[in-house]
């Protein structure tokens, strides 16, 4: 497969993502892929660690391939944005379950599907050109891929702001945010690789390290944490409507453009995460829920159209920002009963 070139390299089992043109979206066969991997290599006594990069330097994986999903689900054809749905997440939990070191080499956009791939594992890292984000609620969905777990973990309210927003990460943001691990300049990534791919020894990162640019994200903390503590979108609303500051100012905007059903439901997904209960397949279970509703009962189609297919930037969002009811959150976060998600290994 061009798209991606998955091979053993001495002691390393390794994942390239090699779609650069595309910023390495990734399509349903590379996900298929990387988990038919993570299978063989688990057991393989061989292969001492797991490497993942990806070619070009604009993205790591800016996120999923949707161009056939939306054609599909035009034609009222939803079941195969479900299956891909289904199959990655699958994958996902694979990964962040993965017994064996896993290290990943995050350089320009790391966005949606492209944090599933890359932030789920032990050696996070970082450089000069890192941005990562999870802007789903633009397009009318919600953080996947095991991000919502992520955006629970985060501290304070960061999360909810990094969900509703989308706001994307710098180097010293990520690593603030619990997306990163170690910021290691971009120069340095050859060299290092090599080494680890030789000897498997994964503590050479951990000495790689150096300190990373100072994070924007953690000097505004306290007013993320003093605006997005409610327990509905109209709370978060009211709140920075309240709050007279540039920095109110500027994120009412960012969240005048997004999806408010899927900022509900984002909100109210990373509320139900946060602290001891949450654990990755029960985030991927709660992100199918909607992801699986998104096309039919959902604002999905919607969001594709206008970021994607017009390109107009004026998506007809279902519901309004102040009027969002929390009745249409909880529709699409119903258990899904004998459709919902599923990790068996035999589970197709």
């Amino acid at each position: 497969m061009t798209d991606i070139s998955i091979r053993k390299t001495g002691r390393a089992g390794r994942v390239t993502l090699s779609r650069p043109e595309a910023l390495n979206a990734l399509t349903h066969d590379m996900c298929l892929a990387i988990d038919a991997a993570l299978r063989e290599w688990a057991a393989d006594t061989d292969v001492a660690m797991l490497i993942i990069d990806a070619e070009g330097e604009k993205a790591f994986c800016a996120g999923g391939d949707i161009a056939e999903m939306y054609a599909s689900g035009l034609r009222g054809d939803y079941e195969y944005g479900r299956r891909f749905w289904r199959d990655e997440y699958r994958m996902n939990a694979r990964l962040f379950q993965f017994p064996k070191p896993v290290a990943s080499f995050m350089q320009g956009f790391t966005m949606g599907g492209g944090v599933g791939v890359s932030c789920h594992g032990s050696h996070r890292i970082v450089a000069e050109s890192s941005r990562i984000a999870m802007p789903e609620c633009g397009i009318g969905l919600v953080p996947d891929v095991g991000g919502s777990l992520l955006l629970a973990q985060a501290p304070g309210r960061l999360g909810e702001y990094l969900g509703l927003t989308g706001a994307r990460m710098g180097p010293g943001d990520a690593i603030h945010a619990g997306f990163a691990d170690c910021y290691i300049p971009e120069a340095d990534w050859p060299a290092l690789i090599e080494v680890l791919e030789r000897t498997g020894e994964w503590t050479m990162i951990d000495r790689s390290c150096v300190t990373p640019p100072e994070s924007r994200l953690a000097a505004l903390q306290p007013e993320i944490d003093a605006t997005f503590g409610g327990e509905t979108l109209l709370d978060v609303v009211n709140a920075l409507d309240h709050h007279d500051s540039a920095f109110a100012t500027e994120t009412l905007k960012m969240l005048e453009r997004n999806c408010p059903l899927s900022m509900g439901a984002t909100l109210e997904m990373v509320h139900r995460l946060r602290g001891p209960g949450g654990d990755i397949r029960r985030a991927l279970e709660t992100e199918y829920r909607f992801s699986a509703r998104a096309m039919e009962h959902g604002d999905f189609l919607e969001g594709i159209r206008a970021a994607i297919i017009d390109k107009d930037k004026s998506p007809k969002w279902s519901d309004d920002l102040r009027g969002l009811k929390p009745p249409r959150v909880t529709q699409m976060l119903q258990p899904l009963g004998k459709d919902g998600l599923t990790f068996g290994e035999d589970a197709k």
